[in-house]
């Protein structure tokens, strides 16, 4: 009885002392899918993604309820950082709807237009605030609508301490005259937080460095891995393992008489009541501390954790192929950065293809074969079924002018055509795709029966086509798989190299993308494909995890295109729209919401992107 009546009186006391609007509510994934269009088009860095960030301390002043509630004490604000545009995972600031949804417009106008990021924090929102407002009139009226009921909310001058109240008034100058305010004065408290302005101290990775397990690498998710729901950035720290076999642990601090922390370890059988309470608890915490004891894990929950890197080091690479890798901090390309090594599988035993796929591969190579010649409209022929009419309007115009005529071709022809076409697919075998996608095949199965239908496709079109697959474990050790080369049959030698895949070690895209670009540029085709096959986007365990991997594998991918070639990617990753535009373009990718559907997919998709119909 005494914890229902308790219960009932923390709902009463923390309903009644929230500010929010809860029924007014705005989630960001109900605009997920105009926010990257939205900040890229109004000229933000079009390297960043956009995603939840996490709450922070803000340390001003609470009204009376919220502390005897216990809530308040932390705010969502919007931050930058090298790689991610944070935003709120929900506004309910304002008691309409369509303001919330107006302030989120207005964050990502703003941080678009964050022209002084390294001024202070009043002078930088200034002038972003002026930015947005010079560049985006549109927005005056939105924003002067988003004022009022800031300042409405925000605390009275006059009823606060007298440095409190300065620092305030100085605060709604620079809200209603932005640009009139070149210093602030702090007063004994922090001021209430700014919802139309970008974070005053955002947060950043704290800690030592990730580093890399000693053992097997970890497995990803799969049908028994819980995820982050909200998929915020969560702020942590790297740990040592407590030695305690307690699995509660008991903290002492000097703002609080004392508190607990539960110690979830992840790699214990957990129900989805069990997955709650952890992401419950976690967004009670400003860190979390993430260690490991260096087993694998048989259950986990999935967050996005904002650890450092593992920082690269300069060694120079003597063995292998060396390629170059872009850093973009630098500007500029870094020679013999990394080493790829080629490998093909020596336990790989030949084999006729799985009688699962035959049927499929039947009816493909029928679709197929037709393809293997393709009747073609030829122009400016001598003779021909059908006349040229755009052939015989310039002939007539060019006599009427008394210009010297060459003999005249007026016709067109429909001929049969060889194809001139050559494809190398690249397949990426990282680890993750060792994740479940339903109760009976994971990725890896999916990306193999994928490969063995593409070869059985293309092996009867005639088109030369090359098979190759890559995983990595740092730029030291980039493992580059042969699966089929231009130069080989596909056989059930090809077949049996294609049925012993297994995944890898991590993404460093870059570098495979500008190998296998030497390997097609080599090809006489007059069409050049080089399809990329992935789950996922580019990382690795070193500073390629973020932007420094999306910004090489763009610029491998620019470097493809200057030698000629086409790349395109198809993906199964379901946020492959926060990045891949970036990476090959609105058109130069796909995404295959349906994983299982991949092997009949891809076939297909080749077909189209061969121009054939």
């Amino acid at each position: 009885m005494e914890e229902f009546i308790g219960e009932l009186w923390d709902k009463l006391i923390t309903r009644t002392a929230y500010r929010g609007f809860p029924k007014a509510r705005v989630e960001l994934k109900e605009i997920a899918h105009i926010a990257p269009i939205f900040f890229r088009a109004l000229g933000g860095d079009a390297g960043l993604t956009i995603r939840a960030g996490t709450a922070t301390a803000h340390g001003a002043r609470r009204k009376f309820l919220e502390r005897i509630a216990g809530i308040g004490e932390r705010v969502e604000l919007a931050w930058l950082d090298d790689t991610t545009l944070h935003l709120p995972a929900a506004i309910d600031t304002f008691p309409a709807r369509a303001q919330n949804r107006e302030l989120y417009l207005w964050l990502i106008a703003l941080a678009a237009h964050d022209v002084a990021p390294d001024a202070s924090w009043i002078v930088r929102n200034q002038r972003a605030t002026e930015a947005t407002l010079l560049a985006l009139p549109g927005m005056r009226a939105r924003y002067q609508r988003l004022l009022e009921e800031t300042l409405a909310q925000r605390p009275d001058p006059d009823r606060l301490p007298a440095p409190d109240g300065v620092a305030e008034t100085t605060i709604r100058a620079a809200l209603c005259h932005p640009g009139s305010i070149a210093h602030f004065i702090p007063g004994k408290n922090p001021p209430t937080p700014v919802p139309l302005w970008l974070h005053p101290e955002p947060p950043v990775a704290i800690g030592e460095q990730r580093k890399a397990a000693a053992g097997v690498p970890q497995q990803p998710g799969g049908d028994k891995a819980g995820s982050d729901a909200e998929a915020r950035k969560r702020r942590a720290e790297a740990v040592e393992m407590p030695e305690s076999s307690s699995p509660f642990m008991l903290l002492f601090r000097a703002e609080s008489l004392f508190s607990w922390a539960e110690y979830v370890k992840v790699n214990r059988p957990l129900d989805e009541d069990d997955n709650d309470h952890a992401v419950k608890a976690a967004n009670d915490l400003d860190f979390l501390s993430v260690a490991s004891d260096g087993k694998t894990t048989a259950s986990r929950i999935r967050f996005d954790l904002d650890l450092p890197a593992e920082s690269d080091d300069d060694l120079v690479l003597a063995d292998g192929i060396l390629l170059p890798e872009w850093d973009y901090r630098k500007q500029r390309l870094q020679p013999d950065h990394c080493r790829l090594q080629m490998f093909v599988a020596s336990d790989a035993e030949p084999c006729a293809l799985p009688p699962a796929l035959r049927t499929i591969a039947k009816g493909l190579r029928n679709q197929f074969q037709s393809l293997s010649t393709t009747p073609a409209r030829l122009k400016g022929q001598v003779s021909g079924s059908d006349l040229d009419l755009d052939a015989c309007v310039r002939y007539m115009a060019e006599r009427a002018s008394g210009a010297p005529l060459a003999e005249p071709g007026l016709y067109i022809d429909t001929r049969k055509q060889s194809r001139d076409l050559s494809c190398l697919l690249l397949a990426d075998l990282s680890l993750s795709t060792d994740a479940w996608i339903n109760n009976s095949a994971r990725v890896i199965d999916v990306i193999r029966d994928s490969l063995l239908l593409f070869g059985e496709s293309l092996a009867a079109t005639g088109d030369r086509f090359a098979l190759y697959g890559f995983s990595s474990v740092r730029r030291r050790n980039i493992r580059f798989h042969l699966l089929k080369g231009f130069d080989e049959r596909y056989s059930d030698t090809i077949r049996g190299r294609l049925s012993a895949l297994k995944p890898g070690f991590y993404t460093r895209m870059g570098a495979a993308i500008r190998h296998a670009s030497a390997i097609l540029s080599k090809q006489k085709s007059s069409r050049r494909l080089l399809l990329i096959l992935t789950d996922g986007k580019p990382n690795d365990l070193d500073k390629y995890e973020g932007r420094y991997g999306i910004e090489d594998t763009r610029m491998a991918i620019h470097e493809a295109r200057s030698l000629g070639l086409t790349p395109f990617c198809v993906t199964i990753d379901e946020k492959a729209g926060d990045y891949l535009p970036h990476l090959f373009g609105a058109n130069g990718y796909v995404v295959v919401r349906n994983a299982a559907e991949l092997p009949q997919v891809l076939p297909r998709l080749y077909v189209q992107l061969t121009g054939t119909h």
